[in-house]
């Protein structure tokens, strides 16, 4: 029973941590970010079982884990209202094609970071841009204005034969 409190004490703490480290996608990490995330899995073992090496004392403190995994995806699916404490929300860091500095430096996310993510995918510059929003799993999504290159609004190309 000791191991299944532990594991409950950890998640948490491995909850609330990822949580506070920021929505960063695994290719946006750090490289001190990496190196956290990996060398918890060590730490966390140590922590919850102290040790002990039975196959039933990882079996327990990995099934806790998984357990506590659904049961915060079915909180949030049966809870609404829970989504943004357990999950956070959809933050808008431009609107109009002017930044919102003050969410970029809540998140820590540079003008030069957020202009590279743009690029790769087609948008040129903060004028292009409509609204870009960090997405609750640390992607970013970004809506283009109208008329702007690559919208498809004004093309001139003519339409295909036959139509």
């Amino acid at each position: 029973m000791e191991i299944v409190v532990r594991a409950v004490v950890v998640f948490a703490f491995l909850w609330l941590l990822t949580r506070v480290v920021g929505r960063s996608t695994l290719g946006e990490l750090t490289t001190f970010e990496l190196l956290l995330f990996v060398t918890m899995g060590d730490l966390v073992q140590q922590a919850v079982t102290q040790q002990d090496y039975s196959l039933t004392a990882g079996l327990l403190a990995v099934s806790v884990f998984a357990v506590l995994t659904v049961a915060l995806s079915w909180t949030t699916w049966r809870f609404p209202r829970t989504r943004p404490v357990l999950q956070g929300t959809p933050l808008v860091l431009v609107r109009d094609g002017e930044p919102v500095l003050e969410a970029l430096r809540s998140e820590r996310l540079s003008l030069d970071e957020l202009l590279a993510a743009a690029r790769q995918q087609g948008v040129r510059g903060f004028a292009e841009i409509d609204l870009a929003v960090l997405e609750v799993n640390g992607r970013l999504s970004f809506f283009r204005r109208s008329g702007a290159p690559g919208d498809g609004a004004g093309a001139t190309e003519p339409p295909p034969a036959g139509t």
